[in-house]
Protein backbone atom coordinates (compact mmCIF):
# COMPACT_ATOMS: atom_id res chain seq x y z
CA UNK A 1 0.00 0.00 0.00
CA UNK A 2 1.54 2.92 -1.18
CA UNK A 3 -0.63 5.92 -1.54
CA UNK A 4 -3.53 5.35 0.65
CA UNK A 5 -7.31 6.27 0.23
CA UNK A 6 -9.30 8.38 2.41
CA UNK A 7 -11.52 5.60 3.11
CA UNK A 8 -8.22 3.46 4.08
CA UNK A 9 -7.39 6.44 6.62
CA UNK A 10 -10.86 6.52 8.17
CA UNK A 11 -10.74 2.75 8.59
CA UNK A 12 -7.37 2.01 10.27
CA UNK A 13 -7.91 5.08 12.69
CA UNK A 14 -11.87 4.35 13.60
CA UNK A 15 -10.32 0.72 14.43
CA UNK A 16 -7.62 2.34 16.56
CA UNK A 17 -10.00 4.55 18.01
CA UNK A 18 -12.84 2.13 19.05
CA UNK A 19 -9.89 -0.15 20.40
CA UNK A 20 -8.88 2.85 23.26
CA UNK A 21 -12.98 2.93 24.02
CA UNK A 22 -13.23 -0.05 24.75
CA UNK A 23 -10.06 0.06 26.89
CA UNK A 24 -8.77 -3.09 24.70
CA UNK A 25 -5.09 -3.27 25.40
CA UNK A 26 -4.58 -6.71 22.81
CA UNK A 27 -6.75 -4.48 19.81
CA UNK A 28 -4.71 -1.44 20.48
CA UNK A 29 -1.60 -3.20 20.18
CA UNK A 30 -2.63 -5.43 16.81
CA UNK A 31 -2.43 -2.29 15.23
CA UNK A 32 1.48 -1.90 15.96
CA UNK A 33 4.34 -3.35 13.97
CA UNK A 34 6.56 -5.29 16.56
CA UNK A 35 9.91 -2.89 16.06
CA UNK A 36 7.14 0.33 17.01
CA UNK A 37 8.60 3.27 17.46
CA UNK A 38 6.21 5.56 19.77
CA UNK A 39 6.65 9.43 19.95
CA UNK A 40 4.45 11.12 22.25
CA UNK A 41 5.16 14.05 25.38
CA UNK A 42 2.72 11.66 27.17
CA UNK A 43 5.88 8.83 26.98
CA UNK A 44 8.06 11.46 29.28
CA UNK A 45 5.88 11.25 32.18
CA UNK A 46 4.27 7.71 31.84
CA UNK A 47 6.80 5.76 30.79
CA UNK A 48 9.67 7.54 32.02
CA UNK A 49 11.13 8.14 28.65
CA UNK A 50 13.19 11.42 28.65
CA UNK A 51 13.19 11.67 24.64
CA UNK A 52 9.24 10.89 24.83
CA UNK A 53 9.85 7.65 22.45
CA UNK A 54 8.65 4.29 23.42
CA UNK A 55 10.44 1.30 21.06
CA UNK A 56 9.28 -1.86 20.51
CA UNK A 57 5.80 -3.47 21.35
CA UNK A 58 6.16 -5.07 24.52
CA UNK A 59 8.05 -1.59 26.05
CA UNK A 60 4.63 -0.15 24.50
CA UNK A 61 2.49 -2.12 26.09
CA UNK A 62 3.65 -1.57 29.22
CA UNK A 63 3.48 2.51 28.55
CA UNK A 64 -0.68 1.84 27.01
CA UNK A 65 -1.37 -0.24 30.32
CA UNK A 66 -0.14 2.82 32.54
CA UNK A 67 -1.67 5.30 30.28
CA UNK A 68 -5.28 3.14 30.32
CA UNK A 69 -4.64 3.04 34.53
CA UNK A 70 -4.09 6.84 34.68
CA UNK A 71 -7.04 7.73 32.62
CA UNK A 72 -10.36 5.25 33.46
CA UNK A 73 -12.68 7.32 31.91
CA UNK A 74 -10.56 7.71 28.62
CA UNK A 75 -12.66 8.24 25.58
CA UNK A 76 -11.48 9.62 22.74
CA UNK A 77 -13.48 11.39 19.92
CA UNK A 78 -12.23 11.46 15.98
CA UNK A 79 -12.74 14.00 14.41
CA UNK A 80 -11.18 13.77 10.80
CA UNK A 81 -8.09 12.01 9.08
CA UNK A 82 -5.49 12.78 6.52
CA UNK A 83 -4.17 10.18 3.93
CA UNK A 84 -0.68 10.16 3.18
CA UNK A 85 1.80 7.79 1.37
CA UNK A 86 1.97 5.33 3.42
CA UNK A 87 0.69 7.18 6.26
CA UNK A 88 -2.29 9.07 7.98
CA UNK A 89 -2.71 11.56 10.73
CA UNK A 90 -5.99 11.06 12.75
CA UNK A 91 -7.12 14.08 14.35
CA UNK A 92 -9.15 13.63 17.78
CA UNK A 93 -10.28 14.68 20.61
CA UNK A 94 -8.45 13.26 23.54
CA UNK A 95 -8.24 13.05 27.20
CA UNK A 96 -8.55 16.19 29.57
CA UNK A 97 -10.28 17.68 26.74
CA UNK A 98 -6.80 18.07 24.69
CA UNK A 99 -6.35 18.54 20.81
CA UNK A 100 -4.66 15.45 19.41
CA UNK A 101 -3.43 14.65 15.63
CA UNK A 102 -1.01 11.40 15.57
CA UNK A 103 0.83 10.71 12.25
CA UNK A 104 0.75 6.85 12.07
CA UNK A 105 3.81 5.47 9.19
CA UNK A 106 2.96 1.79 8.00
CA UNK A 107 5.21 -0.95 7.14
CA UNK A 108 4.88 -2.60 4.19
CA UNK A 109 2.15 -5.04 6.16
CA UNK A 110 -0.03 -2.09 6.70
CA UNK A 111 0.97 -2.26 10.76
CA UNK A 112 2.24 0.84 12.30
CA UNK A 113 5.92 1.53 12.56
CA UNK A 114 6.35 4.60 13.78
CA UNK A 115 3.65 7.57 15.36
CA UNK A 116 4.25 10.86 15.94
CA UNK A 117 2.25 12.51 18.48
CA UNK A 118 0.92 16.07 19.08
CA UNK A 119 -1.20 17.90 21.36
CA UNK A 120 -2.94 21.35 22.01
CA UNK A 121 -4.78 22.96 24.96
CA UNK A 122 -8.99 22.46 24.43
CA UNK A 123 -10.17 25.03 21.92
Amino acid sequence: MATMTHEQAFEHASTWIAAWNDHDLDRILAHYADEIEFVSPFAVRLAGAPDGTVRGKVALRSYFARALEAYPALHFHLQFVCAGIRSFTAVYQSVNGLQAAEVFELDGEGKVRRVLAHYAPPP
